[in-house]
């Protein structure tokens, strides 16, 4: 048995964690093709790469089946409630960084914060029948976010492709998805209420609590978070 570490399979994500773990002294490799999820470890003994799509890294975590991966924050609080208690943070990586904000048409020029968007939210009700429609992503954290600081009457509609641009289509009224510099809202004519950022995320390194570990395992564990120097 071996520390199951899963890490993105693709991509700037996979390229950005090879590089981090590599300048910790733990070089990480694919073996195989490119459409073969295989991967080694060298630098420590006992311990396992796992190449796993970032979204279902969460999942895995919290089912155990992985003892530690490497994945958004923002996919960790999405997709898994009271996180916290499923999965530990260990180290945070400084690559991947997104906000999670909720912008609304430049053309909304009375909203600016959340309380503007409440009673924007009141009045589109009122005007035509059905709730303002937010497109997202992110359901449990949308929901709780706008839970928190009072904003009824809305209805999220889940976005699978392009958030920004539902808008435009009239598929939605407002949008609550990740950002990095914002070009792509400005590009469809959307502005980020004032207070709506909901969360600042980056990759992360989390170990799972709920993966069990015999002896071996957890000094394969240790000897690991050793090496990156991370509790």
């Amino acid at each position: 048995m071996s520390v199951k570490l899963g890490v993105p399979s693709k991509g700037r994500l996979m390229e950005k964690t090879f590089e981090w773990f590599g300048e910790r002294g733990i070089t990480l490799s694919r073996t195989g093709s490119d459409r073969e999820y295989a991967g080694a470890v060298a630098g420590v003994d006992g311990i396992e790469l796992v190449l796993l799509s970032a979204g279902e890294i969460p999942r895995e975590l919290a089912a155990g089946r992985i003892h530690l991966g490497v994945t958004g924050t923002d996919l960790v609080r999405e997709k898994l409630g009271q996180w916290d208690q499923q999965v530990q943070e260990l180290a945070e990586l400084g690559f991947g960084h997104a906000d999670l904000i909720i912008a609304v048409p430049n053309c909304w020029v009375d909203v600016d914060t959340l309380d503007d968007l409440d009673a924007a939210a009141a009045a589109f009700r009122a005007a035509h029948g059905f709730r303002l429609r937010i497109a997202t992503k992110y359901h449990r954290l949308v929901r709780e976010f706008l839970r928190d600081n009072g904003v009824a009457d809305y209805q999220l509609v889940d976005s699978q492709g392009a958030t920004e641009g539902t808008v435009k289509n009239e598929t939605a009224e407002a949008v609550a998805d990740i950002t990095s510099t914002g070009d792509t809202l400005r590009a469809n004519h959307l502005k980020i209420l004032s207070d709506g950022l909901m969360l600042k995320s980056q990759a992360t390194l989390f170990r799972s609590r709920k993966a069990p570990l015999n002896t071996a395992e957890r000094a394969a564990l240790q000897a690991l978070c050793a090496t990156l120097r991370v509790d």
